[in-house]
């Protein structure tokens, strides 16, 4: 029943990876799962079995819901952008209480704001850098050793999002350029292009989990307020715009539908 919750809640982290300004990381947070994910990466030579196995269950329901549910997503903002981002929005707001609790944790100082400060900023550098790219500036027609470097450097600085909460994987793949090329690819199951990216996202896992896990165990607080910063910045590119029409008045409830559709799950399963 364990490996059950595990697998579901896999598919549900992979299912909000293709949403602008979604957190992955978020949800695994949410999910309460996130810990034992950092947990098991990082030590994972101490327990290969059980870590291996608990990776290997979250990761393929992560891959199930990041082709089924995030492609649908996908397809759900092409044809309905303002109701289901607003949807996402409310998920995202009710993800905050979650996080407020996990930076109690620590202790207080006068300076803890600069952290909060810090997430935004970053943030706000990444959507300066998003306003520069058109969502696909790599050319699969041009396969070259270029491009496989390219790929796994790109997949290196993606993991960061992968194990950083509040910051969105498909965030960090529309600044690369790389969203619309990682839709297509899978879609046609390019597998010349997912593995250079998904080796570069496994390196960049392995050597980023054990400095995470470090900050989080002696500065919770602080790292935690800084991925709050994360998220309420990233709640700007979830933001679609005002409505209008019909979706004046799905929009609003859809919105709170997210919220509340969140903190029950953050306080049912989130443990």
């Amino acid at each position: 029943m364990e490996k059950l919750k595990h697998f579901i809640k896999g598919i549900a982290i992979g299912g909000t990876m293709m949403v602008p300004g979604v957190s992955g990381g978020t949800m695994a947070l949410i999910l309460g799962i996130y810990d034992e994910i950092i947990h098991s990466i990082s030590s994972f030579f101490k327990d290969v079995k059980k870590n291996f196995l608990f990776l290997l269950i979250v990761g393929l329901g992560g891959i199930i819901g990041l082709v089924t549910v995030g492609l649908l997503v996908d397809k759900a903002i092409e044809h309905f952008e303002y109701p289901t981002m607003f949807l996402f929005l409310g998920i995202v707001l009710g993800g905050l209480p979650v996080l407020f609790k996990e930076a109690n944790r620590g202790k207080k100082t006068k300076f803890d704001w600069l952290f909060f400060v810090i997430g935004v900023i970053i943030i706000a550098g990444l959507m300066f850098l998003d306003s520069k790219v058109n969502g696909s500036i790599v050319d699969l027609s041009n396969a070259s050793y270029g491009l496989y470097i390219y790929l796994f450097i790109a997949g290196i600085v993606v993991s960061i999002a992968l194990i950083l909460p509040g910051i969105s994987t498909s965030f960090l793949l529309l600044t690369l350029g790389l969203l619309t090329p990682l839709i297509d690819a899978i879609k046609t199951l390019d597998f010349a292009f997912l593995i250079p990216l998904a080796l570069g996202v496994i390196f960049g896992v392995v050597a980023i989990t054990k400095l995470l896990e470090s900050l989080l165990n002696k500065k919770p607080r602080q790292t935690y307020l800084m991925i709050i910063g994360f998220v309420v910045a990233s709640m700007i590119e979830v933001f679609p715009g005002i409505p209008s029409g019909i979706d004046l008045l799905i929009c609003p409830i859809l919105f709170v539908l997210g919220f509340v559709l969140i903190r029950f799950v953050s306080e049912k399963y989130g443990d």
